[in-house]
């Protein structure tokens, strides 16, 4: 693991810098605004008690259509540090975080992913598919950049974000694992994923997956007809039985690629809800990372013929925190 986080950071681990500290003041939280439920729960998961966090976009929000409120702007200016995923996923932010940073301590966190691992798509010319966190593998870089920023607003505590990270990353590392186990049993002919966005690429390209996004890597892509009737034509010809619906998309195009197989005379059911761009609700084990990952493997494989626990890897699922 120390080889490891070493790689991810880039640095030598913040335990070798938090020898040369003195020991974390008493002050109050750092107070840290992030975009999305996932940068959010990153930092709360290396932050601990150092951090109070705030997620501009809740559960069922899109971020690819999101715009700052006003709120949102009194929020990031009083706060001393803002992450944001980048990547273009919040596209019509961008412009007023490029004008923030020259106030505050602003940081797109995705944008040190290495860019030889990132996806490029057809649709989505000279960017790079940002739906990083739908594979455990690639998240670890956002997690550590996470870690970074932390450390450098509050170098003090640069002992607990270590041990904090430390930790994460071995969490994140049995949740892959659960999904590498979880999805083995489906059976190769199932491994079809239609989703109503192209969100799951780094699933697909990790667990084995052919993924057929019903829009583009953004939702502002349109579904138009053809790409309905191109779909509706794979779900028949090769006999899918189950599409799945997103928290953060309108299901009216899934159901109408429902209906149009089933005008062919091939029913089609939806394989259940996945969390695409946003994590669960409030107080919920599905608010986290590993609870939203979690849900989408145990659904997935459930949906296309694995036995799955029905608790999911740790029995949580549906069960809050």
């Amino acid at each position: 693991m120390l080889n490891r986080r070493q790689t991810l950071l880039g640095i030598g681990t913040f335990a070798g810098l938090a020898s040369t500290l003195p020991a974390a003041a008493a002050q109050g939280p750092l107070k840290v605004v992030a975009t999305t439920g996932m940068i959010a729960d990153a930092a709360r998961q290396i932050g601990g008690a150092e951090v109070e966090v705030v997620a501009l976009m809740g559960a069922g929000v899109d971020p690819h259509a999101y715009r700052q409120t006003r709120s949102d702007i009194a929020a990031m200016t009083r706060a001393d540090l803002v992450l944001w995923h980048g990547l273009y996923l919040e596209a019509q932010m961008e412009d007023f975080f490029h004008a923030l940073a020259r106030k505050r301590k602003v940081v797109a966190v995705a944008e040190a992913t290495p860019k030889d691992l990132l996806r490029r798509h057809d649709d989505y010319a000279d960017k790079y598919d940002p739906h990083v966190w739908m594979s455990p593998r690639m998240w670890t870089y956002v997690v550590a950049e996470v870690a970074r920023a932390l450390t450098q607003a509050r170098p003090e505590a640069a002992g607990i974000f270590d041990t904090n990270l430390t930790r994460h990353l071995g969490e994140l590392d049995r949740l892959s694992a659960y999904g590498q186990q979880i999805v083995s049993d489906v059976p190769q002919d199932n491994r079809v994923l239609v989703t109503a966005h192209d969100a799951f690429g780094y699933f697909g390209r990790d667990y084995g997956f052919e993924v057929l996004g019903l829009q583009g890597i953004s939702t502002q892509s349109e579904a138009g007809l053809n790409r309905i009737g191109t779909l509706v034509d794979i779900l028949v010809a090769r006999q899918i039985g189950a599409v799945f619906v997103e928290t953060s998309v309108a299901d009216r195009s899934m159901r109408a690629l429902i209906e149009g197989a089933g005008a062919k005379g091939h029913d089609v059911v939806i394989g259940g809800e996945l969390f695409s761009d946003a994590m669960g609700a409030d107080g919920t084990y599905e608010a986290t990372y590993i609870g939203m990952l979690d849900h989408n493997f145990t659904t997935i494989a459930g949906a296309l013929g694995a036995d799955v626990p029905v608790g999911g890897m740790d029995g949580k699922l549906g069960a809050g925190h």
